[in-house]
């Protein structure tokens, strides 16, 4: 992710539109997200999900930021994906509770 001149993110490919404002909301707080995902048919994940960096403290940190801000978080997990056979992160990912409109 970076900023373009007027001070906005800019980030690799665009933000699905249902998780965008959990993001910036993380982002805001100083939570290192690098993937997300607004979850359901089509989509790399289930349910809306937040990937990010972050020692072990940080999990809880950042689940306080968002239900201090209002985000129905549903499970925070601390993962290690099995890639070629061998585990990588450990990182964290947050999921959320798909709200109606």
């Amino acid at each position: 992710m970076k900023t373009n001149g007027n001070g906005k993110r800019k980030f690799s490919s665009p933000l699905d539109k249902d998780i965008e404002k959990a993001v910036h909301i993380l982002l805001d707080a100083g939570v290192e997200t690098f993937e997300s995902c607004q979850g359901g048919a089509g989509h790399a994940y289930p349910e809306p999900t937040i990937r990010f960096a972050g020692q072990r403290e940080e999990g809880f940190r950042a689940f306080a930021v968002a239900k201090q801000l209002g985000l129905h978080v549903s499970a925070l997990r601390r993962v290690w994906p099995i890639v070629d056979g061998e585990p990588t992160g450990p990182w964290w990912e947050m999921t959320f509770t798909k709200t109606r409109r």
